[in-house]
């Protein structure tokens, strides 16, 4: 299952929107932050999915049965683009455990690209809900790489993938690899460059975010 939040009219379009703008985007500080709201929207709306059991809450006059969640969540993103809108799911699942991975194109001269796994820090993910993002979904490369490389961590109950921008093809690839998967979208766009950059896009959210990388 696929949500395109920019179906739809709401305030998400306009965080898009300033993410997208050059005149806007070389105010990082902002950059970060739409980042992070986005992150919150799209954590209020997975909320709604997950499974909740009753609690009892002691009140000061009393008490009351309450829904709650089951299971907190493992939150996992792709550094170092996904930080923000990290930071944004983690906010509304404060309780929730985490997982960074540091997935990235190393490119060769020929244009061509490979992904590489370096480095992963994990919380135990078997039977709870894995959340993972990542502001960009090109290919979908990084993102199924590194959903591999946590499954050595467990069996997720449920899979949630949160990007903020996506291309048609790396939608639908993550889709056929991981068909029980929900993936949230800010929008979709068409089209791929000949370097694998999603366009019209918003260019490298990693260095919009924390400045450029001297790093191929």
């Amino acid at each position: 299952m696929t949500t395109n939040f920019s179906k739809e009219n709401s305030i998400i379009n306009q965080f898009i929107a300033e993410l997208r703008d050059v005149n806007i985007q070389n105010d990082r500080m902002r950059f970060r932050r739409n980042m992070e709201r986005i992150g919150e929207i799209m954590a209020y709306e997975i909320s709604k999915t997950l499974t909740y059991k009753s609690a009892e809450i002691e009140t000061p006059l009393g008490s009351i049965d309450m829904n709650v969640i089951q299971t907190q969540p493992v939150i996992g993103t792709i550094l170092r683009a996904g930080l923000p809108q990290h930071q944004g799911i983690l906010n509304y699942f404060d309780k929730a455990d985490n997982a960074f991975v540091s997935a990235y194109r190393k490119h060769h001269k020929d244009s061509t690209f490979e992904i590489k796994v370096e480095y992963i820090s994990c919380a135990n993910i078997e039977g709870r809900p894995l959340i993972i993002c990542d502001p960009m979904l090109a290919t979908g490369a990084s993102m199924l790489d590194s959903i591999k490389a946590l499954a050595k961590y467990g069996k997720p109950s449920e899979l949630h993938i949160a990007t903020i921008i996506a291309s048609a093809d790396g939608v639908e690839k993550v889709a056929r690899h991981f068909p029980d998967a929900h993936i949230w979208v800010g929008a979709i766009d068409e089209e791929l460059n000949a370097k694998s950059y999603i366009v019209p896009g918003l260019g490298d959210a990693g260095d919009l975010a924390y400045g450029s990388k001297v790093q191929d």
